[in-house]
């Protein structure tokens, strides 16, 4: 369905778009080396990567999809946010430091150090593949928005604000990166703060109390505390959480190349913190803002739209009939804000993988700096059109967060895997890690398709939760692996 914008609202849009655009050209003239395109030349403010970190884990994926999680049923997601915080500290303490020692841009050519080329070629690969997969999710989400408030198809939708993300992206490199994040992340944060303030004046407002209904349908509930993994129980978000908060801060280039941008190992260190000392309460906020929205349309007074058939859907609608004119622009560009800030990120760190770990490994060692720069712009071209491509695909998707997290399992499990092998240093042959990657990637094969199979197949039937299928298969690899440093001690 679609909902009327004022011209302010309209104006406040279209200004937040140029002003993106305006912020990449100015970047555009100080991007003139490959090592500036990629880290900013190593001068951020720890504060500054610290907030870019923290819009890549929020994106639009936080601001629709997890208020919608806990508008259908609770408040499990916490969980992965409330794992960081451990995990934080064993990366600041342990990981850090020997990423700094070696220099890394490319997190990925530590593989090839410790496991071999073909490590790094597999890790890097899924990598940019798991990057297509964020970015359709994101621009997805962002564009079911914005199309709810102009007549135009979503398809459209998608495709003008890709554009307009790849466009700054590939102008202003990390730099354009970094400080545009810095500015969509105040948008967002004030916005959902404005947002959690108006719910709290409606559903805990006497005599109606709506925030009962809540308590009522145990909407706090963090899941079932049963010990299972068929179903989304406590015990499921933590082992996803730890897997993939991990994953993100070890080994995916969409993280470790933020806080490669800073000068020092202690403001990397400090970056992480900043990051998830932000991120931890603002889950809280989408999660207490999709309960509410659930109290809100519990009552009497307020009543959903019946074209309203899930809970990613619910959020748009409230910004759409409850907020006033100019702040319903500014949520829809705080919305804009979050996924872009996400999306430029995916599309500057494929840009770097592909040009450091396949274009000057396999393909031109040396070359000259205008055409490295060439390179790494054309590159993020090409990784946002398939972004895109893919976010078209999203349109028929039931629950966005679903889907990005059976993305993030898939293409997850068996980078972290490697990951573990070669920071503890687990020596084994080259034919023993490719067999032990190939496991993996069965158990990733096997628990997103053989499910649901008929009378003959059930004993071949996957029933673990598909959002931990990622830890599964890691849990796989490294499982194979030390089997395989037995037989070699033996031998």
């Amino acid at each position: 369905m679609n909902y009327e914008l004022s011209s302010i609202d309209v104006v406040i849009i279209v200004a937040y778009g140029l002003v993106l655009l305006g912020m990449g050209v100015f970047f555009f003239r100080r991007a003139k080396t490959s090592e500036h395109f990629m880290v900013a030349g190593q001068s951020i403010p720890a504060w500054a990567a610290g907030i870019a970190v923290m819009s890549t884990y929020t994106s639009s994926i936080s601001y629709i999809a997890v208020p919608g999680k806990a508008f259908d049923d609770n408040w499990h997601p916490l969980i992965f946010a409330l794992t960081a915080i451990p995990v934080t500290w064993f990366v600041t303490k342990y990981i850090i430091p020997h990423y700094r020692k070696h220099k890394i841009i490319s997190v990925y050519s530590y593989l090839e150090e410790r496991v071999g080329a073909w490590g790094r070629i597999y890790a890097a690969f899924s990598f940019l593949l798991f990057m297509v997969g964020r970015v359709a999710v994101i621009l997805y989400l962002s564009s079911l928005l914005l199309s709810s408030f102009v007549n135009t198809d979503i398809s459209i939708v998608i495709i003008l604000v890709g554009s307009i993300t790849i466009l700054y992206t590939l102008m202003g490199g990390m730099e354009a990166v970094i400080w545009t994040d810095v500015m969509q992340s105040v948008i967002m944060i004030g916005g959902i703060f404005f947002v959690g303030y108006m719910l709290i004046e409606e559903v805990f407002a006497q005599p109606d109390y709506l925030i009962q209904n809540a308590f009522d349908n145990n909407k706090f509930s963090l899941g079932d505390s049963d010990f299972s993994f068929g179903n989304r129980t406590i015990w499921v978000m933590v082992i996803y959480g730890i897997t993939e908060n991990v994953r993100n801060l070890i080994a995916d280039q969409n993280y470790t190349q933020k806080y490669s941008s800073v000068a020092t190992e202690k403001e990397a260190k400090k970056s992480v913190w900043i990051a998830m000392l932000i991120y931890l309460p603002l889950t809280a906020i989408f999660l207490f803002i999709g309960t509410a929205l659930f109290s809100y349309y519990g009552g009497d007074a307020h009543v959903l739209n019946e074209s309203i058939t899930k809970g990613d859907q619910v959020f748009p609608f409230f910004i759409s009939t409850a907020l006033p004119v100019g702040i319903k622009g500014l949520m829809i560009a705080a919305i804009m804000a979050a996924s872009m800030s996400t999306v430029d990120s995916a599309l500057n760190s494929s840009a770097t993988v592909f040009y450091i770990d396949f274009y000057k490994k396999y393909i031109q060692s040396q070359t000259s700096k205008t055409n490295s720069l060439n390179i790494l712009r054309g590159s993020t071209i090409v990784w946002g059109i398939l972004g895109i491509c893919f976010a078209l695909f999203m349109i028929k998707a039931k629950s966005a967060l679903d889907v990005w997290w059976q993305i993030s399992g898939i293409f997850g499990g068996g980078i972290l895997g490697l990951f573990l092998l070669a920071i503890y240093n687990i020596k084994i042959t080259k034919i023993q890690g490719i067999l032990s990657v190939f496991f993996s990637i069965l158990i990733i094969i096997w628990g997103t398709f053989l499910r649901k199979l008929p009378e003959p197949f059930t004993w071949l039937e996957c029933t673990i939760d598909p959002i931990i299928i990622g830890a599964t298969s890691t849990a796989g690899l490294i499982g194979l692996a030390l089997t395989f440093v037995l037989i070699n001690k033996k031998k």
